[in-house]
């Protein structure tokens, strides 16, 4: 028997970048109107996807040009809603679907995000993912009281005593503690209720947490870190990893390194999944998936692209000098803390490091990254789960895929849905119905 994918639809940034206005693109709704959410959630439990995923920001980008002006006016980043709420909406349409949420473990505090998980997961009965990220954005910063950005390795040693708090105080009340006894008035049993009395370098946490134990008891923890640090972070508490890769020999490279910071941690690589960011339009002739393709370059101008990487990338590039190297500018983004594997590492890999480029070409090749257009397979259904299946292979076939940035909401997701996912069962490669009750159950963890 094949080994079968998991497969999610990120919904972080249908509204965003100029999503919003390619043709019927949220037609009948306007963002934030929970009922285009609501009806995806409808549309992927259909196809018995995993789950629906948020990333999130808290800023307007206000990097480029020392301005939040460019962000505001091309919706660049923002607006932004917290998701919990909508995510309680698209439980109560849904039985079977989860849904991950994003928050920072860079600025939020362990105690209050480990008691909002725990009440979601019961809302859900069982269906929360937390993905917990290091944040990389100055304008999130700003929000927090932070001057400057948390140093880059920093960030990862906060995270991993967050997620230990945070897993000490889902463990801090036993399963059974609770009675509920009508008959002698006992709620629960006191020795089953723990203080966790945590001092750490970044948290104080005395515990307990003041709530049911969830269906799942622990959320499944999603993380995505990239650098060297984050894959040891990774390897240290994550279920599952949600991973960027634009080519077959970034995702086998990627998954090598983490297979080996499991291997450190004696944790089982087998045990642990990757979800590969990928981004497909699937329909019913190759022209029109393609020419489709090639319009989302269209999307955005020049100063929402440069407004983006400047805020994603921490690094103001209306400075830009004439000509410069990859290699030289990451210099300089690395020692302001942001992060050492964005978008200019990338491309440094892509051209060569001393390669010299103007501001225009470096602008060209942002563009593509911000549209998703490198990552964006085209073709028909069959063409499509060729893609895939090659990917999953070459991933380890272990985990399965992120649909991400689907640039028209919700035509590309009902397009996966009726087309891809089809071809995928008749390959034995994707479910034909929900195996469990829970994420956790659903994700085979």
């Amino acid at each position: 028997m094949k080994p079968k994918m998991h497969l999610a639809f990120d919904l972080s940034k249908t509204h965003l970048e100029g999503r919003w206005r390619s043709p019927e693109s949220w037609m009948g709704y306007t963002y934030p109107d929970p009922g285009q959410f609501e009806d995806i959630a409808r549309i992927a439990e259909r196809g018995c996807m995993d789950m629906l995923f948020f990333g999130d920001g808290t800023g307007v980008a206000s990097t480029y040009g020392g301005s939040q002006d460019e962000a505001a006016k091309w919706g660049v980043g923002w607006p932004r809603h917290d998701m919990s709420p909508y995510i309680v909406g698209m439980s109560r349409v849904t039985k079977n679907i989860g849904f991950g949420l994003t928050y920072s473990s860079t600025f939020m505090h362990p105690f209050y995000v480990a008691r909002l998980l725990n009440s979601l997961d019961h809302v859900t009965k069982g269906r929360i993912a937390f993905n917990v990220v290091a944040s990389t954005r100055r304008s999130d910063a700003a929000n927090y009281g932070f001057d400057e950005l948390m140093e880059h390795d920093l960030r990862y040693e906060r995270m991993e005593e967050f997620i230990k708090v945070c897993k000490g105080l889902w463990d801090s009340v036993e399963p059974d503690a609770f009675k509920w006894d009508r008959a002698s008035g006992i709620v629960a049993d006191p020795a089953k209720v723990h203080a966790l009395h945590h001092v750490g370098k970044f948290f104080r946490v005395r515990g307990p947490l003041n709530t049911v134990p969830s269906p799942q008891r622990h959320p499944v923890l999603v993380q995505a870190g990239g650098s060297p640090r984050g894959i040891q972070a990774s390897a240290n508490f994550a279920d599952v990893i949600f991973a960027s890769a634009n080519s077959f020999q970034a995702m086998a490279k990627h998954r090598a390194a983490l297979d080996e910071a499991l291997t450190l941690e004696k944790r089982d690589p087998a045990k642990v999944g990757m979800l590969f960011a990928v981004s497909v339009l699937v329909e019913e002739t190759e022209h029109e998936a393609k020419a489709r393709r090639e319009a989302v370059l269209n999307i955005l101008p020049r100063d929402a692209v440069a407004s983006y990487l400047s805020d994603n990338c921490g690094y103001d590039f209306s400075k830009l000098p004439a000509r410069f190297s990859p290699s030289e500018l990451n210099i300089i983004i690395a020692a302001t803390n942001a992060s050492p594997v964005g978008f200019v590492h990338k491309l440094a890999r892509e051209i060569g490091e001393g390669t010299e480029i103007t501001p225009d070409e470096f602008f060209e090749h942002g563009r593509k990254m911000v549209t998703d257009y490198e990552r964006t397979y085209a073709g028909t259904p069959s063409q499509m789960a060729d893609v895939l299946e090659e990917a999953f292979e070459v991933g380890g076939s272990r985990g399965g895929f992120m649909f991400a940035s689907a640039p028209t909401t919700p035509h590309d997701h009902i397009q996966v849905v009726d087309l891809l996912i089809p071809e995928l069962r008749r390959r034995g490669r994707f479910r034909t119905e929900y195996e469990g009750k829970t994420l956790k159950e659903n994700l085979a963890l």
